[in-house]
């Protein structure tokens, strides 16, 4: 069975997900505030709507993948009555807050409305490796799921609108923080003459064997008990001491390896050295305020 599908905003991810949609055999109409990113959609069998009330009309499910928050509302606040008792996907990189607003807003106008996290670029939507994480309206992603994975693996995170985006921009987080160690790293080597590009040939091996260890070290922070450590905490803040002393050696900034040992000396100063080094996890957040 095909759904129809409206696309609203064709920035990249925008053109990504309509093609996907095309691709799946889906009757599919897009919309983009400026004129001229359609033309290769509408060859390969997209609609193209003239207006966003035009494109809201034509479909099941709308798919709003905008510039942000405020971008959705200017979108869709004129064409609120057209949406009532349609499926309204936000694909809009949206604050879990933000993701909740537009569930009450999407509500009180007589919507359905489901939230995603699109963890995938552009070029890997429709591929294998993709992911969009949703929460929000659960009769939405029960009815649309076939759909909603000719995107890419589809996973519901529950009633509550935010949490997809949650979770989404939490990876991102620990994706982040990962490059800016990379880069790090290759600062100091570039003054050996050691080119990013190699030296991200060779991090690139080793950051994957050692992501191998995030479930057991989650394991651990989530016993509470870090008293059987696999590396103690005075241990790892002797080899920051070390690597810092090495980057200021080499001129590089501290920003981010200074980071991780002021959350590692937190703890050392609080007298858990000799316990588990993924203690560190409690100068972040608290056990006592953790929610359950």
């Amino acid at each position: 069975m095909t759904t129809s599908v409206t696309v609203l905003g064709l920035g990249a991810m925008g053109q990504a997900l309509a093609t996907a949609f095309v691709r799946a055999g889906h009757p599919t109409t897009v919309w983009n505030r400026s004129a001229g990113r359609d033309t290769e959609l509408v060859a390969a069998g997209a609609k193209s709507a003239q207006t966003a009330a035009e494109a809201v009309a034509a479909s099941d499910l709308v798919v709003v993948c905008l510039f942000d928050h405020r971008s959705v509302h200017e979108v869709l606040d004129p064409v609120a009555d057209i949406l009532v008792d349609r499926a309204l996907l936000n694909l809009t990189s949206t604050e879990p807050r933000g993701s909740r607003e537009l569930a009450e807003w999407a509500a009180s106008h007589g919507m359905n409305f489901l939230d995603g996290g699109i963890m995938a670029t552009p070029p890997m939507i429709g591929q294998p490796g993709s992911s969009v994480l949703y929460s929000g309206s659960r009769s939405v992603f029960d009815a649309h799921r076939t759909t909603l994975e000719s995107l890419g693996s589809a996973e519901y995170f529950g009633a509550d609108a935010g949490r997809a985006a949650l979770v989404d921009f939490a990876l991102l987080a620990g994706m982040y923080i990962m490059f800016a160690g990379y880069y790090h790293g290759a600062a100091m080597v570039r003054t050996i003459g050691i080119s990013a590009e190699d030296f991200g040939d060779r991090a690139s091996i080793w950051l994957a064997a050692m992501t191998g260890s995030l479930p057991r070290a989650g394991a651990t922070i989530d016993s509470g008990d870090y008293s059987k450590p696999f590396q103690p905490l005075d241990f790892t803040k002797a080899a920051l001491d070390t690597i810092v002393s090495a980057s200021r050696d080499a001129g590089v900034d501290l920003d981010v390896i200074g980071a991780i040992k002021n959350l590692v000396d937190r703890q050392v100063a609080d007298g858990y050295g000799a316990q588990s080094s993924e203690r560190m996890f409690e100068s972040l957040h608290p056990r006592d305020d953790r929610a359950a």
